[in-house]
């Protein structure tokens, strides 16, 4: 079994799927059900802004109903929780690779992430696992979302290291580095670097891999009962920059850095979304009768339809949700879709 790796320690096509048994309150007239037009509004606003990143390297805010992107001050993120490998023969739950990842029929320049739909949302807390000695942010409302790259590809970042390969991940995670303020961030990976010393500006998981964060944009800490309002994309430019939006419904968040640091825009060919725990392997445990529907839809260059692949997840954190069927779709965004509950 391959080694995945994980975080230490994540234009309106919503509007017609955010009713029945999503997470807005339709309005009633007659017999048919019709959709809040602000609440439209705001989607179709969330939409466009995980699609319209801030041109500058740095960090932007912008507040609803605001298309334009105002620079903010972005934050250093010191890891909380040293990086841990995948583990085999962990609990066969959600996540440390048995998760469904959406496979491109080329090239990905971007991903978006989001819950279309779910019911009984009540709550949430991130565990410690066992087989990861415990650790992450843990406790109630502590969760990741995280879109992540395959981390199959190699390029001239490895310098020429024998089985290295990149990884990338984009991220959002509550009380990260302080209680009460989220960070959304990138994660870099050098997988298989092996036991030379990591480049510059990277550190050592103590087991032959190298890692970095980005700088972080603060974003505030949202409650699990507000995931169906919650989207994350990632999107990357050769020669460019790569970009993370965090979206909560009425602000978003982004960070954008060099392509440069991995060049992911090479290689990216698969991607994982999902909410799980919080940093150093941890679960996120969701209440009884909990439901939720993922959505990754990615931009490939194409309209295929993208291949719903099981067991391919590269994080390392999990959630106690089951997994069940996964479905595809083609046309202007491509994306795959499937529910998990417990």
């Amino acid at each position: 079994m391959k080694t995945r790796k994980r975080l230490i320690s994540r234009h309106s096509a919503f509007a017609a799927a955010v009713c029945g048994a999503g997470w807005l309150s339709p309005v009633l007239a007659g017999p048919s059900v019709a959709i809040d037009p602000e609440a439209a509004a705001r989607d179709s606003w969330r939409a466009i802004m995980a699609h319209n990143p801030a041109a500058a390297e740095g960090c932007s805010h912008a507040t609803y109903p605001n298309y334009v992107w105002e620079t903010v001050a972005c934050k250093v993120a010191h890891p909380l929780v040293h990086p841990v490998h995948r583990k085999t023969g962990a609990e066969d739950v959600t996540g440390n690779g048995h998760d469904y990842v959406a496979e491109a029929a080329g090239l990905i320049s971007e991903t978006l992430g989001s819950f279309p739909s779910g019911s009984d949302i009540k709550s949430e807390k991130s565990v410690g696992v066992a087989s990861f000695g415990g650790g992450g942010i843990l406790g109630p409302n502590e969760y990741t979302l995280q879109v992540n790259s395959n981390y199959t590809g190699t390029t001239s970042v490895c310098a020429g290291h024998s089985g290295c390969t990149v990884w990338q991940q984009f991220i959002y995670s509550p009380d990260y580095n302080t209680n009460g303020e989220a960070a959304v961030f990138m994660q870099y990976w050098l997988i298989g670097w092996g036991s030379s010393a990591c480049p510059k500006g990277f550190g050592t998981d103590d087991s032959g891999d190298c890692y970095k964060n980005s700088a972080y944009v603060a974003a505030p800490d949202m409650p699990i009962t507000a995931l169906g309002k919650l989207t994350l994309s990632g999107s990357v430019v050769a020669g460019g920059n790569d970009t993370v939006v965090f979206n909560n419904g009425t602000e978003a968040y982004s960070i954008t850095g060099k392509d440069s640091v991995l060049d992911i825009s090479a290689v990216w060919k698969e991607s994982e979304f999902n909410v799980v725990g919080n940093a150093g392997g941890s679960r996120a445990d969701f209440n009884k009768g909990a439901s939720v529907t993922v959505k990754v839809a990615l931009t490939d260059g194409s309209t295929s339809a993208p291949t719903c692949v099981a067991n391919a997840g590269s994080t390392g954190e999990t959630n106690n949700l089951t997994l069940h069927s996964c479905s595809t779709a083609g046309g202007s965004t491509p994306s795959i879709e499937f529910t998990e509950s417990d």
